[in-house]
Formats: structure tokens, sequence, C-alpha cells
């Protein structure tokens, strides 16, 4: 062989093993400078986060009371849960008369996601931070007539932090004799009955009157949700709960409120809402009654 092309071929395989040698000292080192993230590590992570923003995320346990009952509406629950579950140091009771399974009040309608209780009325604990009752009709109807879900929630409001509610839950709440004298809002099919009640109708998507907070209708839950946070914690602590959650709504039609829709869509809601409407004014009429 060329002497030139030996030096040459001996030359090109020293650098490829001099090369080879220098990414494998490389690989090593970017092991050492990248560690793998564990569940451990990302736990702990996570702790260290809460230890150094203690002052933003800390504060007493909290205990909340959330009525749950056949026929409500589920996203009136789910709403304020997500919230209510992304709080640090707190206690969630998911309340009814037993711990079996609620879904739709009528057989006909097929349950889809049934909830299941977490504790009865007898074994849920006094002094809540937050008793929450929420809506769904028909649901809602059978519920203010249920003289055991009534006095369950008159006798926790006695020592309860704060009494609440989110759409036509706040009908069973004037019907458990809660609303009297206050500022409430309810669905907005149903948002003049509450005057049969005792309460005073204020259209607003959130309601805050003394202890007493209403929501507006069903996807008013979230809002109402955070704003229950802020008060239980603060308002940067309400913040990052939006932000975990990215509750950043860009709906895809401005068409929320009778104000804001069409005509035509309004009209098509007042017209199948008109029997349900009467069935309010009539329930609350007896409620009022009962209460007097």
């Amino acid at each position: 062989m060329d002497r030139r092309k030996f030096i040459k071929l001996t030359s090109s395989a020293g650098a490829a093993i001099a090369l080879a040698k220098i990414a494998a000292v490389g690989a090593t080192e970017s092991k050492k400078q990248a560690p793998v993230v564990t569940k451990d590590s990302a736990d702990q992570q996570h702790m260290d986060a809460m230890q150094q923003y203690a002052e933003l995320t800390g504060g007493a346990k909290l205990t909340i009371g959330m009525l749950v009952y056949p026929g409500m509406f589920l996203q009136d629950l789910v709403g304020p849960l997500a919230v209510f579950e992304s709080l640090m140091n707190r206690d969630i009771h998911l309340v009814w008369k037993d711990i079996n399974p609620v879904g739709n009040e009528k057989p006909e309608h097929p349950v889809l996601i049934p909830i299941k209780p977490t504790t009865t009325f007898k074994d849920c604990p006094k002094n809540l931070d937050v008793l929450f009752v929420p809506g769904g009709v028909p649901g809602t109807f059978t519920i203010m007539e249920d003289p055991e879900v009534l006095m369950f929630l008159a006798e926790q409001s006695k020592t309860a932090r704060y009494i609440t509610s989110v759409c036509t839950g706040s009908l069973i709440l004037g019907a458990a004799g809660l609303l009297n004298g206050y500022k409430a809002t309810s669905h907005w099919s149903t948002l003049d009955v509450l005057s049969e009640l005792g309460a005073i109708p204020t259209k607003e998507r959130i309601v805050v009157d003394r202890n007493r907070i209403t929501g507006g209708g069903v996807t008013a839950g979230i809002d109402f949700g955070l704003k229950i946070a802020s008060l239980l914690r603060n308002e940067n602590y309400a913040k990052a709960v939006q932000l975990y959650l990215e509750y950043n709504p860009e709906p895809p039609f401005d068409a929320g409120t009778p104000e804001k829709a069409p005509k035509e869509v309004a009209q098509f809601l007042n017209d199948m809402f008109s029997g349900m409407v009467e069935t309010a004014k009539q329930t609350a009429k007896r409620a009022k009654k009962r209460l007097s």
C-alpha cells in the first residue's frame, strides 16, 4: 500500500475512534446533567412549590358539603367541584340520604353518569365552610318539597360559613327558608320565581349577599367556584386555580342570555320552558305557604 494512503487511512480511523469516545463521554455527562424525573421526584417538586408559596396556598382546613340528589343537573355539581377539588387542605363531602348512587329522577331517562354520595345527612360534619346545593329540573321541584332534605339544609345553615347554590339550587335554598330577605340569582328562566320564596331576584352571574352566595345557570358554576375560592383563601389563589383549570372561555356564539340570543332562539326556549316555569312557581307558592 502507498505510504501516503496508509497514513490518510489510519488518520481517518483514529479520528473516528476519537470522535466516538468524545460522543460517549458527552452522553455520560448529559445523563448526569439531566436526571430522570420519577413520580417521587415530581411529588417532591410539588411539595417544594407548596412550601415556597405557603402564604399563597396555606390556610386552615376547609370542610365543604355538596348536596347531591336524583334529577340534578350534573354540570351544576361538577363545575364548582372542579374548583373545590383544586383547593389544598380540604375535605369534600357529597351528601345525600344514603350512599347509594343517584342519577336521573325519572326511570325513562337513562342514568349515564350516576354520582355516588360519600356521606349521609346523619354523618355530615357540622360547621361547614361551604354548604352547596346544585340545581337541575325535574329534581329541583321534588327536593323543594322533600322534608328530610329541607330539614338537613336548615340545620346545616345554622353553623355553615357560606350557604350557596348554582342554577335552580337557589329555589331549594329558598324552599328551606334560607333566602328570605337575601339577594339571589338562579337560571334566567326561574329568576323571578325567587320572589315567591322571599328572596330578592338579582340578575347577575354571581350574587353575594352576606353569607349567601348564589350562581346563575349551569356554566356559572365555575365562576361561582372561583369566587368562593377567593373568599376561602385569597384572590391570587383563585387565579392560580383558574390557570390550573385553564379556564379561559371563548364560546363560539354570543347567545348565553335571553338578551344576547337571537329572538327566535329566545322564543324557542321560552316556549319550551313555559310549563317548567309554571311548575316552579306553583312549587314555590306551596313552599311559601309552609314557611309562613
